[in-house]
């Protein structure tokens, strides 16, 4: 039986690119697709499909948040982000969230397909990289960047320092309290050990943080 897949890529060429390559996969048949969040889970009801490939990257509410929602609501449909972002800034939470695999949009076509085989089988697809950030969060996280240590608000609310945004932009988007982005900022500079937003920002800037939007 073939795998029935809804991609999931706000990009026309992209998802067109994909449903190419997955014609020539035998086992594979793409039902449906999907270029923002509300879409995609409105057709993964309806479709039901054994796989969807993610982008996290989405215009409204982010594909990252999407599959949250999708783990919570339907956790055997299996998920495989297929993103701009590097591992170093998005794979270990993906995967925390319930993703099964995190490839960037650099990779071979053919570790999309060997990585849709072995998810599909019931494991999870590691790549070279990822596997060396997993030993680091596993063995020593003593060495972990400092963000790696927030949690997923906190991480958003630290992208969005770094993109110059204030307190009251921050609240306005994110729906909470000026009150709650600062209690989330104290929170960020105690986990991080710097002391200032100035400190903050420099070090979003530094790494190249954003957090996935359109």
């Amino acid at each position: 039986m073939a795998i029935r897949i809804l991609i999931v890529d706000d990009h026309p060429i992209v998802r067109e690119g994909l449903i190419g390559l997955l014609k020539g996969a035998p086992d594979c048949k793409v039902i449906a697709e999907a270029s923002e969040a509300d879409e995609a889970l409105a057709k993964a009801r309806k479709e039901k499909p054994d796989m969807i490939l993610l982008d996290i990257a989405l215009p409204g509410k982010s594909g990252f948040e999407l599959l949250k929602q999708l783990h919570i609501e339907m956790p055997k449909i299996k998920v495989v982000v297929l993103s701009m972002y590097s591992e170093t800034q998005y794979a270990i939470r993906c995967l925390k969230a319930g993703a099964k695999a995190y490839l960037t949009k650099r990779s071979a076509p053919k570790e999309l397909l060997n990585a849709i085989t072995k998810v599909i089988a019931g494991g999870k697809y590691i790549s070279a990289a990822l596997s060396e950030l997993l030993a680091r969060e596993i063995g020593f996280d003593a060495t972990s960047e400092p963000h790696e240590r927030l949690s997923d608000r906190e991480f958003q609310v630290l992208c969005f320092l770094g993109q110059g945004m204030t307190v009251t932009q921050i609240s306005k988007a994110l729906s909470i309290s000026a009150s709650t982005v600062n209690k989330y900022r104290s929170q960020i500079l105690y986990k991080m050990n710097l002391h200032t937003t100035a400190q903050l920002i420099r070090y979003a800037l530094d790494n190249n943080l954003t957090y996935p939007s359109e």
